[in-house]
């Protein structure tokens, strides 16, 4: 692969700092900086202009699956351009749209049969809260009530106006209070960890839910749905449920006659090993979104899947406003459909999931070596989903200043070791492509251990000087 030259290399950095805004990005930060621009990729590599070689930590923040350049999805993709590239989904449809909601209707918990499309996670949560509270007011029993929603403490659920409204990162929420969605109800005992109940893994169930319980008791009438990421919470760190949790949420939506909503935008497609992680404890939604992983990290496409009761209760003359008055340009567009078809059948011929289940306990081992290194408190892990927390002092979990960008700084070591890896904040976030070899799940592991390594000498270094 040639190499561009050191002039036009020069004037891509000038023009993307001129011009470029990048997102969840402090471009004052970003701008001291050379910027990293990725020209290609490869497997579970990338590479930037100059041909240098990194290991995909992130998975192209959480979206890739198979490997960059799988030749199937390739192939599907340039099929699919001999005959269009775009339709409109308002009303039309095609083949590969169609194909793909059967399929995932197939893969999905048993009694989703209906499939939204639109084009990214923040979007299928918007379609996946509009649908519920609309539903409420055509259901066989209408409920007009029940409009407000639950969701946990350290939930996010996208950066719409409902998404963040439904999301408990108050950094996330507050330059846009006055847009939010108010009185929905915040659960401030989530998942177990560091639980304030001082309760253990894996009896505390019960209690852990305990406070969504007295809630529904009380306010269940007004109540349209539960949102949650189901099994572990992404941004919030990479955040585990005590076992049974989902389940017991499942039932208590069952007997207060509230919706449960799973976003698995995070944890769909193989995350968490299972193709979704409300397999793990046998949970079917009322409600499911999914997007990241659906193409294989190649093009921007989400599906929200519903229960036939509720797509029913949409179901009218025209003149009865029944109809879900809700879309997107690109809905269903043919190359993101061919991209998530060819994604679906590399699962079946490469066994990814068996895969990502033999190599998971392995990834456990390597993730063993970090906790010698005195600034990791903690090790979260759910399939191919790792945090790793780093913290001043192991033994107290005494966190560092936010002003130390401890985690910022160790993404860089990482970086120039070969290995891209985005912090939330100082918790460090693993999670590679599904089709990483063990090989590569250990350099990635030994890149971050060493990335560690030298940003404590330096910081030791600095506090002496």
């Amino acid at each position: 692969m040639p190499k561009k030259s050191a002039r036009s290399i020069k004037q891509l950095h000038k023009d993307a700092r001129k011009y470029v805004w990048h997102p969840f990005t402090q471009m004052r930060e970003w701008e001291q900086e050379l910027p990293l621009i990725i020209d290609r990729g490869k497997g579970t590599f990338v590479y930037d202009l100059e041909g240098h070689a990194y290991l995909d930590g992130t998975a192209s923040i959480w979206v890739n699956i198979h490997g960059h350049r799988h030749p199937t999805i390739d192939s599907a993709i340039r099929h699919q351009l001999t005959k269009i590239a775009h339709s409109t989904f308002l009303g039309l449809s095609h083949p590969s749209a169609i194909q793909l909601a059967k399929a995932l209707v197939q893969l999905a918990p048993n009694g989703l049969e209906k499939v939204f499309f639109s084009d990214n996670g923040s979007t299928a949560v918007e379609v996946a809260l509009k649908m519920a509270i609309q539903y409420w007011q055509q259901c066989s029993s209408p409920q007009p009530r029940k409009t407000k929603f639950i969701h946990l403490g350290l939930a996010y659920h996208g950066d719409t106006v409902g998404g963040m409204s439904l999301s408990g990162i108050e950094s996330f929420r507050k330059p846009f209070s006055s847009l939010l969605v108010p009185e929905h109800h915040t659960v401030h005992t989530p998942y177990c960890y560091r639980c304030p109940l001082d309760l253990q893994f894996p009896s505390c169930q019960m209690a852990c839910a305990d406070p969504i319980e007295t809630l529904l008791k009380r306010k269940h009438r007004d109540i349209a749905g539960i949102i949650v990421e189901p099994m572990v919470q992404g941004v919030a760190g990479l955040i585990p449920s005590p076992p049974g949790y989902l389940k017991r949420l499942h039932e208590l939506c069952q007997h207060y006659q509230v919706l449960l909503i799973a976003d698995e935008v995070a944890t769909g497609f193989g995350r968490t090993s299972r193709m979704f992680a409300c397999e793990h404890e046998g949970v079917t939604p009322d409600i499911m979104a999914v997007a990241k992983g659906m193409t294989g990290g190649y093009l921007p496409l989400a599906a929200t899947l519903t229960t036939d009761k509720i797509y029913s209760a949409f179901l009218g003359e025209p003149h009865e406003g029944k109809t879900f008055l809700h879309g997107h340009s690109y809905t269903g567009n043919p190359l993101g459909c061919a991209a998530a078809l060819a994604n679906l059948a590399i699962f079946k011929t490469e066994r990814t999931l068996a895969k990502v289940q033999r190599r998971a306990p392995k990834l456990s081992a390597f993730l063993k070596k970090l906790t010698a290194d005195p600034w990791v408190g903690d090790i979260r892990q759910c399939g191919y989903m790792v945090g790793i927390e780093l913290v001043m002092n192991q033994r107290t979990k005494e966190p560092f200043p936010v002003t130390d960008r401890i985690g910022y700084r160790v993404g860089l070591a990482a970086r120039a070791l070969g290995l891209l890896i985005r912090p939330i904040g100082n918790t460090m976030i693993l999670m590679p492509p599904l089709s990483a070899t063990l090989h590569e799940l250990q350099q990635m592991v030994d890149i971050l251990k060493d990335a560690i390594s030298v940003v404590r000498t330096s910081t030791h270094t600095e506090e002496l000087s």
